[in-house]
C-alpha cells in the first residue's frame, strides 16, 4: 500500500471514529452536550488534516466526484461544528434538542467522499 494512501486512510478512518461517536451519541441522547461537541471538533481537524496531508501529496487539486463531495463534506462538517459550538454557547433548549437531525445529515454527505476515497485508495 502506497504511504499516501496509508496516512490519507489513518486520518480519515480517525475523522469517521471521532464524528460518527458524537453524531450518533447526540442523535441517541436526542441533545447536544459539549463532549459531542468535544468529537465533532476531533473529527472536523482529523478530516481537515487528512486533506492537507493529500493535498501536499499530489501537489494538485484534482476536481472529481470524490474531490468535490470531500470539499463539500469538510465544509459542511465545519459549518455542523461551529453551529453546535454556538448553539452549546447560547444553551438554547430547543436549539439543543432539535441540532441532532441536522448532524444526522452532515454525516450522511461526509460518507460519501469518506467511501469513495477508501474504494478509490484500494485500487491503488
Amino acid at each position: 500500500m502506497p504511504t499516501i494512501v496509508l496516512y490519507a486512510l489513518i486520518y480519515f478512518t480517525l475523522a469517521l471514529v471521532f464524528y460518527s461517536v458524537g453524531v450518533w451519541a447526540e442523535r441517541i441522547k436526542k441533545m447536544l452536550k459539549p463532549w459531542h461537541l468535544i468529537f465533532f471538533w476531533m473529527g472536523l481537524i482529523t478530516d481537515t488534516l487528512g486533506t492537507a496531508y493529500v493535498k501536499e501529496q499530489v501537489g494538485t487539486v484534482i476536481y472529481n466526484f470524490h474531490t468535490i463531495t470531500g470539499i463539500l463534506g469538510l465544509l459542511l462538517m465545519f459549518i455542523h461544528t461551529v453551529w453546535a459550538t454556538y448553539i452549546i454557547i447560547v444553551n438554547n433548549p430547543k436549539q439543543l434538542s432539535s441540532f441532532h437531525k441536522f448532524s444526522l445529515l452532515v454525516w450522511l454527505i461526509w460518507l460519501i467522499p469518506y467511501f469513495t476515497g477508501l474504494i478509490s485508495g484500494m485500487n491503488r
